[in-house]
């Protein structure tokens, strides 16, 4: 990851979204959904500069914040304008945009994601100022994969989860089939997890809520009516859902980083023999364990070293 840059995973050619931030929010969700993307840098033309990410978490805090019942149009999400949300949302803890250049290291990226607590970092171009791509946890990994393939494996990759230490066993935040829409909204909101196992009645996993999934609101139009349960939120997905994927405690490093990059998830679902949830494993807990260092002198710790117990490590969104 050192000897890399940013710069080389900067593909030929993709998609960037820029919003200016006096656009209205209402609008500037839709337009993610028609150009099917998750985030976007944000223009201030008074400032003419990128000032900040507008992600599904915006639109999830909006809709748990604004939300009364399905007979009250939610008018922050109609009228306001994203430079409104922004100074109304920030106030206090209003922070810069993080960013990176495209000479900076593929490690020094993946340690700012970490420590910023992000999922989606802005490569800007520090002559002209331009965003050129927007790295994350995904795209990141599968670039490491590529190029692990090419050199001798190192020996972690044939330990186990469990040996590891790698991924979330505590505290698992889940919503059932019958949970109101609202309620799992408020669970991201309070909790700061980016998806929802849900499970029946004895515990057992039957499909899953991502925060990419209420999007789908933005995009049915549904948005204002949050009392509907999550099973039935999730009827209106946009692309066919293959099921949730799944792993075990004793399955290796290597088995799951093949998962996670194959079927571009950004989880799996820690499951028992009888498909009861366990834990979760993040696209970010793979690389906080690849990256842990102690201190500041950047000495690898890992693998004795032990992840922060949190489900998904990098919170919010803020995925390719």
């Amino acid at each position: 990851m050192k000897s890399h840059r940013c710069y080389d995973l900067v593909p030929t050619s993709s998609k960037l979204v820029v919003f200016d931030t006096s656009l209205q929010v209402k609008k500037a969700f839709f337009a993610l959904v028609s150009n099917g993307v998750r985030a976007a840098p944000l223009w201030d033309s008074k400032k003419q500069c990128f000032v900040g990410m507008l992600t599904i978490t915006d639109f999830i805090n909006i809709l748990h914040r604004y939300y009364k019942s399905p007979l009250v149009q939610i008018y922050e999400l109609e009228e306001h304008k994203i430079e409104t949300w922004r100074e109304l949302y920030l106030q206090d803890s209003f922070k810069p945009l993080v960013s990176i250049p495209p000479n900076a290291s593929l490690y020094d990226a993946v340690s700012s994601l970490l420590k910023n607590k992000i999922h989606r970092l802005p490569v800007i171009d520090p002559l002209t100022g331009n965003t050129l791509y927007i790295l994350t946890h995904k795209r990141i990994l599968k670039f490491l994969k590529l190029f692990i393939s090419e050199m001798p494996k190192p020996s972690f990759l044939r330990q186990t989860l469990e040996d590891l230490n790698i991924g979330t066993f505590q505290n698992i935040a889940v919503v059932r089939t019958d949970t109101p829409l609202y309620t799992a909204l408020g669970i991201f909101v309070e909790q700061r997890v980016s998806a929802l196992p849900v499970v029946d009645d004895k515990g057992r996993v039957v499909d899953i809520y991502s925060k990419f999934d209420v999007i789908n609101l933005a995009a049915e139009k549904t948005y204002n009516n949050l009392d509907v349960t999550v099973t039935k939120a999730l009827q209106h997905r946009s692309q066919y859902f293959e099921g949730v994927l799944t792993c075990h405690r004793h399955e290796t490093l290597e088995a799951i980083i093949n998962r996670l990059v194959e079927a571009e998830v950004h989880r799996l679902v820690v499951v028992d023999e009888q498909d009861v949830v366990k834990g979760i494993v993040s696209l970010s807990d793979i690389l906080q364990a690849l990256v842990l260092t102690d201190g500041e002198e950047g000495k690898y710790s890992w693998p004795n070293s032990k992840p922060r117990e949190s489900q998904e490590r990098c919170k919010s969104t803020r995925d390719l």
